[in-house]
């Protein structure tokens, strides 16, 4: 793999450059074996088939593509809809001050020491002051994936978004069109195998309950969206959710000013214990694959069961405000508009808000997904392949794709659909399959070999006759006789 220097717009400071030359180095000794051996295709009309679409350039995109292109896997792409350096959620949405994982864990580095977040903090901070950090700021971690991304070269088309991939039985390889966010029509693509990198919601949507879904757009906002915090000086403000980001919105809305924030959830008492600081060893992240449907499902059924928390300094962050106020027990029954405000009714009383925000996450629905709009009806889910034990029922995840063990996508019906198996899902939908695999960091380090793998293995495996016949007709002398 070749290192390119650093441009001259993009200036260095002396500890990163040397970083970036040691990495050269690193991946120069470690360049065995060099040859490239993935056999180019081209359509029938002559245009050139990628080997690896990759959609979503967020840190999950990212890290798969250079780790196939360490597999001298080099004809791919990654495509993204957001602005350059804007991938992902960190500079947009996150409303957290830092990564909910601790600094330490690793991922993108594919093992590589001079490749890891520690060692490019070191290389412009010094080690002192990593010893200072507690946890990593999330701008900065997106600045660290910007730096990833050019220092290692990774192919990337921004402002674009991928349509609705179409099999070519004829072309074998997936047809994909798309769309330029600000000049529309962009034409189309052709890949030989998708990875599906598109986060949290990558297997279906944010959701929005319908009690609120009802309300004029003006009166709520998902934690997701663009929110002007500013409006909300002097306001009153509802946040519906538990979990973290509905914690770090509520607190952004008490930091701008807002007159009060209320905080409901349906939970008698905020969980205070998280399951995710337990899953964090070998066993879990490496081998929840390998584990029989029924282990699977109890595991990760436990897990939801017990419910997301917000971190302990989420939490002070919003507390810290006399004027917010916790509501557990509180499901909302309804929501209606009145004089231009929202009222909203709890089993226990009713109240009256300035604005909504909606923090209940995501919603699991392969039919959502507008890439898979035309395959999702042939794609096998959980709920196809498995009946839960009495008491362990659990609609989302029996709606979570029945993943092969690396990742890629299988056929409701054998033989249907053969074609799925080209497309790796490698967001948070694999939850109940591989566990933290995708769309999160502590996933990575083994989720990373495994997906790199599946792929690589199709594209030998495909063309395992082509392969047989240069071996035939390989005749390379080492000497004579």
């Amino acid at each position: 793999m070749r290192i390119l220097p650093r441009s001259p717009e993009l200036p260095s400071a002396p500890g990163l450059s040397a970083l970036e030359d040691a990495i050269r180095k690193d991946l120069e000794r470690l360049e065995y074996p060099r040859r490239p051996w993935v056999l180019p295709r081209c359509t029938r009309a002559g245009q050139p088939v990628l080997d690896v679409l990759v959609i979503g350039g967020g840190q999950s995109g990212l890290t798969a593509a250079f780790g196939l292109m360490r597999e001298r896997v080099t004809n791919l792409l990654v495509v993204d809809d957001s602005e350059p350096d804007l991938a992902g959620p960190w500079k947009t949405f996150a409303r957290m001050h830092t990564l909910r994982t601790p600094k330490h864990l690793t991922g993108p580095d594919h093992n590589l020491p001079n490749l890891c977040f520690q060692s490019w903090y070191e290389a412009q901070h010094g080690e002192a002051a990593w010893q200072e950090v507690e946890r990593v700021p999330k701008e900065m971690w997106a600045d660290y994936l910007n730096w990833y991304r050019r220092t290692l070269e990774i192919p990337v088309r921004c402002r674009t978004r991928v349509g609705a991939l179409a099999w070519s039985a004829e072309e074998e390889c997936f047809v994909a069109p798309l769309h330029h966010t600000r000049e529309g029509d962009a034409g189309v693509l052709h890949a030989r195998k998708v990875v599906l990198a598109t986060g949290i919601d990558g297997s279906g949507r944010w959701e929005v309950p319908s009690v609120v879904a009802g309300l004029p757009r003006e009166l709520y906002a998902h934690t997701r969206d663009d929110i002007d915090f500013e409006a909300l000086r002097g306001r009153s403000v509802g946040v519906l959710g538990a979990g973290a980001s509905a914690f770090d919105n509520a607190a952004v809305a008490l930091e701008h000013g807002a007159a009060e924030v209320r905080l409901f959830y349906r939970r008698k008492s905020l969980p205070n214990v998280n399951p995710y600081r337990w899953a964090e060893f070998v066993g879990f992240l490496k081998h929840h694959a390998d584990l029989p449907d029924a282990d699977r499902w109890r595991f990760i059924h436990r897990i939801m069961e017990m419910g997301q928390l917000p971190p302990a300094d989420t939490f002070r962050r919003a507390r810290t405000f006399p004027q917010f106020h916790l509501h557990g027990g509180s499901p909302w029954l309804s929501a209606e508009e009145v004089g231009g405000r929202a009222r909203v009714r709890t089993p226990q009383e009713e109240f009256t808000f300035d604005k909504l925000i909606v923090g209940s996450g995501t919603v699991t629905d392969l039919s959502l997904r507008p890439e898979l709009a035309l395959l999702h009806e042939d794609i096998a889910l959980w709920k196809d392949r498995f009946t839960p034990p009495k008491g362990q029922e659990h609609a989302d995840l029996l709606r979570h794709p029945y993943l092969g063990e690396h990742f890629e996508l299988q056929e409701k019906q054998p033989g249907r659909a053969p074609h799925l198996s080209s497309i790796f899902n490698f967001t948070f939908g694999c939850l109940l399959s591989l566990g933290f695999g995708g769309a999160s960091i502590s996933g990575m380090k083994y989720g990373l070999p495994r997906l790199v793998s599946g792929v690589t293995r199709q594209l030998y495996l495909d063309d395992r006759d082509a392969f047989f016949e240069s071996l035939e007709r390989y005749d390379e002398k080492e000497f004579e006789p």
